[in-house]
């Protein structure tokens, strides 16, 4: 057994998604061969400089469920680690320039597989909007997100539209 079978056998698990998700809008901004940093106070920066925050949610978890768990996702502000001073900031703000809200949109416990792209919906919102319309809030249902207006779209466009927002702004 290799090690990456050994720590993470089951994908659905929220951790292993959330890392999975991050590695899957990396790959569609093709900066996956930049490894995964986790001090950094966000966790990917496209090719042209763009901060991300990658959140994740299911309707199906690892676990039994008798419904669908809801969709929420964490938004809260957060201290900023200085490894050259082995502090944190003391002033909780959201780091990044855009939030990607990717969402595992498969209702079937039988057949969802997060490694199938097709299987996933994501959002972006800058985060400039959060800041503005929900500045102390730490999580987000799926609804409140969608009054936001993000913008939608499948893997393969996550670069495309994210490159196409930052020159609208």
């Amino acid at each position: 057994m290799e090690f990456w079978q050994w720590a993470t056998p089951d994908l659905l698990t929220n951790t292993t998604r959330g890392i999975l998700a991050e590695y899957i809008v990396a790959t569609d901004l093709g900066v996956d061969g930049i490894l995964r940093n986790d001090w950094e106070p966000y966790d990917l920066t496209s090719e042209n400089g763009i901060k991300i925050e990658v959140k994740t949610s299911a309707y199906i978890q690892t676990w039994h469920q008798t419904k669908f768990s809801k969709i929420i996702y964490s938004i809260k502000p957060a201290t900023k680690y200085n490894p050259t001073t082995n502090m944190f900031d003391r002033n909780p703000q959201r780091h990044s320039d855009y939030y990607i809200f990717c969402l595992l949109n498969h209702k079937n416990q039988e057949t969802i597989n997060p490694l199938d792209l097709d299987q996933w919906t994501f959002y972006i919102l800058s985060t400039r909007t959060l800041d503005k319309e929900l500045p102390n809030q730490k999580t987000i249902t799926l609804g409140s997100l969608l009054k936001l207006n993000p913008i939608e779209c499948k893997y393969g466009q996550i670069n495309k539209v994210l490159n196409e927002q930052e020159n609208a702004t």
